[in-house]
């Protein structure tokens, strides 16, 4: 007679593979049960709703730390080879499974007691801060009798861990090689896919692979992340992401101060006007496009793709030399609304992600307004929705909320005049004041526009520029309608862009210009217009807009208030190619870090062909002490967690 379960003989490895992933799961559920119970003074005011968001985010990073942690162990479940149903070798795999899954629990325990020193789960960069600690096995040993019930979890834990293991359901019994090998190939080919999308938690082609920002997508504090998040995974995702290193440029903090500080102090005189705010992050806007910022360009000859926006700039506030702090979305969303720039690495995938963060919605909402953020791609995409529950804004409207996907656009997320149009529905709707922020996504790669409209927008010679006119078609259409709202004369209005995309003039492309986007000011009626001399950036927008409503707290921010601070004392700061950039009056400066790269006169020298380093010692040695100054605060405040004032 043949065995019973000869008709699972294909399948019987993979079966007992996923019921013991299964057991992964149950074990990350009880740490983070456990992590809550020994924190619950810091969670005490959750309700029963902001749990179930918090454990179904969860869900998401325990998913992507269980398929790293086990991937060893599923590629060896899952090779097509026969060689696999021997008992020595599933004897292996159980060795490997229980002692991966073991580590990863004695992580997470061990965190529920070091959350308490730092409020943030643990990253890569831990290995670091304590490599010259020598009394870290004695620090250990202490706290392991401290938390002696912690101990005899973890030991309960994994014994249980390793008598529930499943091993292979029945025995091999009689099968075709063929078919074996077959059925093999085809349960890996299956799970592959699965385990990439579990890495990367999510799919689609909108789904960047998660970081630690964003669980903040399922919280409303950030010490909150701790309970979504698990330590495994905030290893290795932070794993070669370079720490913010704190340069030594000053010795002290007095004289660093002096030279430059991010804290703003308001003046006596500080008295709230409580205008609403509404910011627009114009997806991919370069400054080039737009032909009333740029009319000696093709010998006064050139008009741009922007008909609307130029009508708007000759009511608004503008500057002739204006810069992104980054060339990525996920760069220009914390330079735009919290005043943070990017050097080294986008601030949404280092470790600093999950600091105390500062931010013209946070800081509104001390003020009582009411706040919200827009993006029409699905909801979490880019990290948008995390970072903007992070920096202050209360709530956030996406594809879900915006719940019409005849309006999308196939791709990325749903058409800029829909969604422009509901966002003004949205505004109308809010309580005064407000502050809320839109960020655009239709003139992003592929390029293309509703179908409806080919030919209505000059095609010019990029791709990109069609789209550039729809998009600026859409800013007209809003503000057609929200020009009727009563809100809308009580309103400053922001209008700048993520980053620079395809160029066609030189001077665009250059290390000055492949940053250059629009910085533009405009409240209906007021005095607030002009083109300025000057210099602005990013992160000159926080500053600026609560400098102009009279905000009297104090509050972070990398940039300056425009409106506020002399032209020639303005300035812009960027980092591309492992070099830092700095333009300060007509002149640009590069530093590696380490030595001085490059000086131009970027003003008279648009294509930056004649490197002054070494001729203008005076501006040259003030320019790298300030831009040193900017570093150091930057690198101590991410490692310190000093983005806000407390």
């Amino acid at each position: 007679m043949k065995h019973p379960f000869h008709y699972m003989a294909y399948v019987r490895v993979a079966l007992s593979m996923l019921c013991n992933l299964g057991l992964s799961y149950l074990l990350f559920l009880l740490c983070r049960i456990c992590f809550l119970w020994v924190n619950h003074s810091y969670y005490s005011d959750l309700t029963a709703s902001d749990l179930y968001h918090i454990f179904k985010g969860g869900l998401v990073f325990d998913t992507s730390a269980i398929v790293y942690i086990n991937s060893l162990y599923i590629i060896l479940m899952l090779l097509p080879l026969h060689y696999k149903e021997n008992k020595y070798y599933q004897k292996v795999t159980k060795g490997v499974f229980v002692f991966t899954n073991s580590v990863a629990l004695i992580m997470n325990l061990m965190d529920t007691v070091y959350f308490q020193y730092t409020n943030r789960r643990t990253t890569a960069s831990v290995f670091s801060e304590f490599s010259r600690e020598g009394n870290i096995a004695g620090i250990i040993g202490v706290e392991l009798l401290n938390h002696w019930y912690l101990t005899l979890l973890a030991i309960a834990l994994i014994y249980g861990l390793y008598k529930s293991y499943r091993k292979p359901f029945g025995k091999p019994g009689t099968m075709n090689l063929w078919g074996y090998y077959g059925v093999q190939l085809v349960c890996l080919l299956i799970t592959v896919p699965f385990c990439i999308f579990g890495m990367r938690g999510g799919i689609g082609a909108a789904v960047r692979p998660i970081t630690i920002s964003n669980a903040n997508q399922y919280v409303n504090r950030p010490i909150e992340t701790g309970l979504v998040l698990n330590t495994p995974f905030s290893m290795i995702r932070t794993i070669g992401k370079k720490p913010f290193v704190v340069p030594t440029y000053f010795q002290d903090d007095v004289a660093l101060a002096e030279v430059y500080s991010p804290v703003h102090l308001p003046a006596d005189t500080a008295h709230l006007k409580p205008l609403n705010v509404v910011v627009f992050i114009m997806e991919s806007f370069g400054k080039e496009y737009i032909g009333a910022l740029n009319k000696e360009l093709d010998n006064g000859t050139y008009k741009g793709y922007t008909p609307f926006l130029d009508s708007l700039i000759s009511e608004s506030l503008t500057f002739e030399y204006s810069f992104a702090n980054g060339h990525k979305s996920i760069d220009g969303m914390p330079s735009v609304l919290s005043g943070i720039p990017m050097f080294v690495e986008p601030f949404f995938l280092t470790p600093a992600s999950i600091n105390k963060v500062s931010g013209i919605g946070g800081e509104l909402r001390k003020k009582g307004y009411y706040t919200a953020f827009f993006h029409g791609a699905e909801n979490g995409s880019m990290g948008f929705e995390a970072f903007s529950r992070a920096t202050g804004f209360q709530d956030y409207y996406g594809r879900t909320e915006y719940d019409n996907d005849n309006d999308f656009d196939g791709r990325w997320a749903i058409w800029d005049e829909e969604f422009f149009q509901f966002f003004a529905d949205k505004l109308s709707a809010f309580r005064q004041p407000f502050a809320a922020a839109l960020f655009s996504a239709s003139s992003h790669h592929p390029f293309v526009i509703p179908k409806r409209y080919e030919g209505k927008f000059p095609k010019g010679t990029l791709p990109i520029h069609q789209c550039i006119g729809y998009s600026d078609y859409a800013l007209k259409r809003f503000f057609e309608k929200a020009s009727h709202e009563p809100w809308f004369g009580n309103t400053l209005f922001v209008i700048t862009a993520d980053h620079t995309n395809q160029t066609e003039h030189p001077e665009y492309m250059t290390e000055s210009g492949t940053f250059a986007v629009p910085v533009i000011f405009y409240q209906p009626g007021s005095s607030l217009k002009g083109h300025l001399n000057a210099i602005a950036q990013q992160i000159d927008i926080m500053p600026t807009v609560l400098g102009y409503l009279g905000y009297d707290n104090p509050y972070i921010s990398f940039g300056c208030d425009l409106l506020t601070t002399p032209a020639e004392q303005t300035y812009a700061v960027n980092y591309i190619g492992g070099v830092y950039q700095y333009h300060k009056g007509r002149y640009l400066f590069q530093f590696d870090g380490k030595d001085p790269v490059a000086l131009y006169d970027f003003v008279s020298d648009r294509l930056l062909e004649h490197n002054l380093l070494g001729t203008l010692p005076t501006i040259q040695d003030s320019m790298e002490t300030e831009l040193k100054a900017i570093i150091q605060q930057y690198m101590m405040r991410m490692n310190a967690d000093k983005l806000v004032c407390e």
